[in-house]
């Protein structure tokens, strides 16, 4: 990281997903951040301008880096406006900039968010054609400032968005298949199993490959925001220092290990997804880094050499009538595990614990999480080798 640090620090805040809140803590603390609260789905932390830069760079398990400017009481719409209205906003918008903003309302007496966007959006293009006569537009898909405004019970607090949309999207996605791991959530599953990047690593469901490319940055120590498609948000601000944000760039992509830190390997019964997970791989630039094959998940083995970890998210059968397909594909999934990763730690993520229940094994670790709205798992399975009872001499 570079050494050159600059301003003094200011509070931001760091976004992620239910669950992975400790895990972005520990990320913003190798950064160099102070973490000053933790909250759900939240991480509030201090530093300076060097440390925002890293953190939207670096950070693989946030989905957004906001910088608080504004607060305040809003108890009507009236009110909202009147607030918004009073910030000085040429000092976060050019007139000849676009914006959006996205608005997050819990509690409160105003019941849509979008409503409350609009009412600030309002407030903000006003003051711009009464002072000048003219007025920024609006850009909601890519907007070069994005604003978030959060409200709690009233509370307003506006920030501005570091990243400018979610850091879910690496860019190296090309194609995907129907139910994907999203790129945040992949890495926060290999981050909670402690895998440190050298052990063998091997999905036997690897679909489109997300959780395998995302172990190879950790191994690699690719910074995933080098893959970030045009501009992060924070080059449109007022304040964007261009030389220190050049040098921090430089310094990440200097930190790149050219050689192979860890085996990774996964297969799929679909030849299809296998052949996307090939294009992702390929335009993320780490086909050397990860091995694939078609292969159905009983016929899974683990590779030569010291055991690691076995980690896979398998179908959670939504559709109607799929519960005994499903307690038949985790039961496979149980028996593949106990005959082939003997010494392996074990990891499951789904939606569906009544099907998990087929495995077979016991768990010794169960973590709560989400993937998108369906509430799930992170099941972790000791594969001992052999006996677990101690020999008597």
């Amino acid at each position: 990281m570079a050494d050159n640090r600059r301003d003094a620090p200011f509070f931001m805040t760091a976004t992620t997903q239910f669950g992975l809140e400790e895990v972005l803590a520990d990320e913003l603390r190798q950064l160099g951040a102070k973490i000053e609260k933790m909250g759900s789905r939240a991480v509030e932390f201090t530093g300076n301008k060097q440390l925002l830069y890293e953190a939207t760079l670096w950070c693989r398990t946030a989905m957004r880096i906001l910088k608080p400017f504004a607060d305040f009481y809003a108890r009507d719409e009236r009110a909202l406006y009147r607030e918004v209205g009073k910030i000085d906003w040429s000092k976060y918008i050019a007139e000849n900039q676009t914006f959006a903003i996205t608005a997050v309302v819990n509690k409160s007496s105003f019941e849509h968010s979008l409503f409350v966007a609009q009412l600030a959006k309002d407030a903000i293009v006003d003051q711009f054609r009464d002072r000048t006569g003219r007025r920024p537009s609006v850009d909601v898909n890519r907007p070069d400032i994005r604003l978030h405004l959060h409200m709690l019970e009233n509370e307003v607090v506006l920030s501005l968005d570091a990243a400018g949309e979610s850091l879910h999207r690496r860019g190296y996605r090309q194609q995907t298949n129907a139910a994907p791991l999203n790129e945040v959530l992949a890495a926060g599953l290999l981050l909670l199993s402690g895998w440190d990047g050298k052990k063998t690593l091997v999905d036997p469901m690897c679909g489109s490959a997300t959780l395998l490319t995302e172990a190879a940055l950790i191994a690699q120590r690719i910074a995933p925001g080098l893959y970030h498609q045009g501009k992060f948000g924070f080059e449109n601000w007022a304040d964007f220092d261009a030389s220190l944000w050049e040098t921090i760039r430089l310094d990440a992509r200097n930190a790149r290990l050219e050689e192979p830190q860890a085996d990774i390997a996964g297969s799929d019964i679909s030849r299809e997804f296998i052949e996307l997970a090939r294009q992702n791989v390929e335009a993320a630039d780490l086909e050397d880094y990860i091995r694939l094959g078609v292969r159905d998940v009983k016929e899974a083995k683990a590779p030569k050499g010291e055991p690691g970890i076995v980690m896979m998210n398998p179908p959670y059968g939504e559709r109607i009538g799929a519960e005994q397909e499903m307690a038949g594909l985790y039961k496979t999934i149980g028996d593949t595990l106990k005959t082939n990763f003997q010494g392996y730690d074990a990891y499951i993520f789904t939606g569906n614990l009544e099907a998990a229940k087929s495995v077979g094994l016991r768990t010794s670790r169960r973590v709560p999480l989400y993937n998108g709205p369906i509430e799930c798992r992170l099941l972790k399975y000791e594969l001992y080798q052999g006996t677990r009872k101690p020999k008597i001499v």
